[in-house]
C-alpha cells in the first residue's frame, strides 16, 4: 500500500512538539510548512493536507492567517482531502463558510467526546471516547452542508464536508505535550492542578484510541487518490 504525500501546515508558533507528534502519528510522507512564518505550499500537488493546532484564533489579525485561509480554501475547492485539528478544525470550518467564536470559557484536559457512529473518520473508535482538549474558541456554526460527527458538552468536536474533516480535540498529543501546554495556560491554580493531576499514563492510554482518526484519514486519502493496493 502506497504512502500518501501530505502537506503538514504547522500553525503552532513553537512547532517542535507539533512536528514530533504529527510525524509519529501520520503514516504518510509529510511535506512540512511553517504556516506562522509565512511558509506555505506554492501548489496543490499533494494527496492530502493537515492543518495543525495553534495558540492563535482564526479571527485574529495576524499577517500569516489570511494566506493560510486562502490556500486552504482553494485546496478544498480543488477537492484535496484535508484534516484540521483544533485550530485547523476551526480554520477549515471558517473557510468553508462556518463561524468560529470565543466560547467565553476554557475546555482543557482529558475529556469525554461522543461521535455520531456513522463517520469513516471514527471507524474503530468507541462511540464515547476520551481525548485531550485545549481550546477557548469553538465552531459555533458549521459550514453549509457540513455534517456534525462529534460533540461533547462544550459543543462541536468534529465535522465533515465532502473530503474535508475537522476535529476539535488533539488526538496527536503525548503526555509531555499535554503537560507543557497545560502549564502554559493562564488558569486558576486549583483548576490548573486538577488538569495536571489528570494527565496520567492511564488517561493517555485511554486517549490513544482516538489516534485512529489519523489512520482512518490516511486510508481515506489513499482511497480518494487511488493509492490503495
Amino acid at each position: 500500500m502506497s504512502r500518501p504525500r501530505i502537506a503538514l501546515l504547522n500553525a503552532a508558533h513553537d512547532g517542535e512538539d507539533t512536528r514530533r507528534n504529527f510525524r509519529r502519528e501520520l503514516d504518510a510522507d509529510l511535506v512540512e510548512f511553517d504556516a506562522t512564518g509565512g511558509h506555505l505550499p506554492e501548489h496543490f500537488a499533494f494527496d492530502g493536507a493537515v492543518v495543525t493546532g495553534s495558540r492563535s484564533s482564526v479571527y485574529w489579525e495576524e499577517e500569516w492567517i489570511p494566506p493560510l485561509k486562502e490556500w486552504a480554501s482553494e485546496a478544498a475547492e480543488r477537492g484535496l482531502p484535508m484534516l484540521g485539528v483544533c485550530y485547523g478544525h476551526q480554520l477549515l470550518a471558517d473557510v468553508l463558510g462556518g463561524e468560529v467564536r470565543d466560547m467565553g470559557e476554557y475546555e482543557i484536559g482529558y475529556r469525554e467526546v461522543t461521535h455520531s457512529g456513522d463517520s469513516l473518520l471514527f471507524d474503530g473508535v468507541d462511540e464515547r471516547f476520551v481525548a485531550f482538549t485545549t481550546h477557548s474558541d469553538a465552531v459555533a456554526e458549521l459550514p453549509p452542508g457540513a455534517e456534525p460527527i462529534a460533540e461533547n458538552d462544550y459543543g462541536n468536536h468534529g465535522f465533515r464536508k465532502g473530503d474535508v474533516f475537522g476535529v476539535q480535540f488533539h488526538p496527536e498529543y503525548d503526555v509531555a505535550t499535554a503537560e507543557s501546554v497545560t502549564r502554559g495556560k493562564d488558569l486558576p491554580d486549583d483548576r490548573l492542578q486538577r488538569v495536571l493531576d489528570g494527565i496520567t499514563e492511564e488517561n493517555y492510554a485511554a486517549a490513544c484510541e482516538a489516534k485512529l482518526v489519523f489512520e482512518n484519514f490516511t486510508d481515506h486519502v489513499r482511497n480518494v487518490r487511488g493509492l490503495s493496493a
